[in-house]
């Protein structure tokens, strides 16, 4: 009945509406009562062949109202009514949505019939915890994977970036991390997806099982590009929800860039102006926004985020990856060249760091984890010798270790998608690698 009180007090008592005066682009200028229009509000733009298109003020320009829409355009003709619907875009998360697949404003795009609707709203640009407030991040938390849970040990309430090119295997990681991480709830936001890519991320990677305890929000690449924008609002926004609620969420997006890419367009069609490869100051700004609002809550509840970065020309150092490397707590790294020798997840160890990083490996195997590093490491610097044959064996003990070493250490990061490693026997079969070698040694 609160609820329901509530939603009553939302419907608007008087209808306020503007007119269509223009269309430049991705753009509709609506004049009206500016008044009414914040920036943030929404718009419904009825187009008088039984079509409402929604759309959301962006901006102003003179007396007239900026809004860019959340459809197509088609059937939008100059005199058509845009009817203010509210101050502020909210969406109403419950725990029946588990098993659910959506769309960015939060319906149901799964065919499983509608959606129930929870007590409280949630705004979709909501601010994260004060700084002061937050919890310190809690355990390290379980993810099934053995390259990260050794290496790269995650704790609950901490926030990583997966950077990659196309190709490489983001997808699927992630795909491992929602099934078999240790977290009670998994909300996935597949933001600018490939549309033939959704039903096989959901059948064949995350399936049943993997389903059944999460939440996924879909945006796929042909959609405008404040629907993928939303996604990534909505995806938080739920993830929010559950966290409030006391429940440990794993919170994963693929991907941030292409978040980056829709406020970019977004950006561009309001008259920003372009700074490095086109992206818009807003770019930027909005980037934290959205990142810092995962992470441990002000109570018991945490949300872990996995974020994928899609590296343009696998360039890692590119404007979008550079800003994301800076605001997030560690950064997986998947390379090209590793994957095109057949070894999955294509992770270069060497090349990511987690940033609680080593207070959350266990204390005893610490040791066994820098001596493997260290091995990794002497290899990569004389990989290039060792392929050509300039190395003669015998030349240097340690080298003739890390040569020996580096087939074993590969198998090991070598990890099926259905296969699962817990973070104690990651452990003890990587002290079982570094420990025979020494006896031979």
């Amino acid at each position: 009945m609160k609820s329901l009180a509530e939603r009553i007090g939302e419907i608007e008592r008087v209808n306020i509406y503007g007119r269509v005066v223009g269309v430049r682009g991705l753009m509709v200028e609506i004049a009206g009562p500016i008044h009414a229009m914040s920036v943030g509000a929404r718009i419904v733009i009825e187009t008088g062949v039984g079509r409402a298109i929604p759309a959301e003020v962006v901006g102003f320009n003179g007396d007239n109202a900026v809004v860019m829409p959340f459809a197509g355009l088609d059937g939008v003709r100059r005199g058509c009514r845009a009817l203010i619907a509210n101050a502020s875009g909210q969406v109403r998360p419950a725990a029946s949505w588990l098993g659910r697949v959506i769309n960015a404003m939060g319906e149901p795009i799964d065919g499983k019939g509608p959606l129930p609707q929870g007590p409280a709203p949630v705004p979709y640009r909501n601010s994260p915890p004060s700084a002061h407030s937050r919890k310190r991040v809690g355990k390290p938390l379980d993810l099934g994977v053995r390259a990260l849970n050794t290496f790269l040990t995650c704790c609950r309430g901490q926030r990583l970036g997966i950077f990659a090119g196309s190709g490489v295997g983001k997808s699927v990681l992630l795909s491992m991390l929602a099934r078999n991480a240790d977290a009670d709830i998994s909300v996935i936001g597949l933001v600018g997806e490939r549309g033939r890519e959704v039903q096989e991320f959901l059948q064949d990677d995350l399936g049943e099982e993997g389903l059944a305890r999460s939440v996924v929000v879909v945006a796929t690449s042909d959609e405008p590009a404040l629907m993928r924008r939303q996604a990534a609002y909505l995806t938080l926004a739920v993830a929010e929800y559950f966290r409030d609620e006391g429940r440990d969420v794993m919170c994963m997006m693929d991907s941030v860039t292409r978040f980056a890419m829709a406020q970019r367009e977004i950006g561009l069609s309001t008259g920003e102006p372009p700074t490095t490869k086109g992206y818009t100051p807003t770019v930027f700004t909005e980037l934290p926004r959205l990142l810092e609002r995962a992470g441990p809550g002000a109570d018991e509840g945490t949300i872990t985020g996995i974020f994928t970065v899609l590296v343009d020309g696998d360039d890692h150092n590119e404007p979008v990856a550079d800003a994301v490397r800076g605001i997030l707590d560690g950064h997986i790294v998947m390379e090209r060249a590793i994957a095109e020798r057949g070894r999955y997840p294509a992770i270069n160890i060497l090349k990511s760091v987690s940033r609680t990083m080593p207070k959350s490996a266990d204390p005893a195997f610490l040791p066994i984890i820098t001596r493997a590093r260290q091995m990794m490491a002497t290899y990569s610097d004389m990989e290039e010798l060792v392929r050509l044959g300039a190395y003669r064996t015998g030349s240097n003990a340690e080298v003739d270790e890390a040569i020996k070493l580096n087939p074993i250490l590969e198998d090991f990061l070598r990890q099926a998608k259905d296969e699962v490693t817990s973070i104690e026997e990651g452990y003890r079969r990587l002290q079982q690698i570094v420990k025979t070698l020494e006896t031979e040694s």
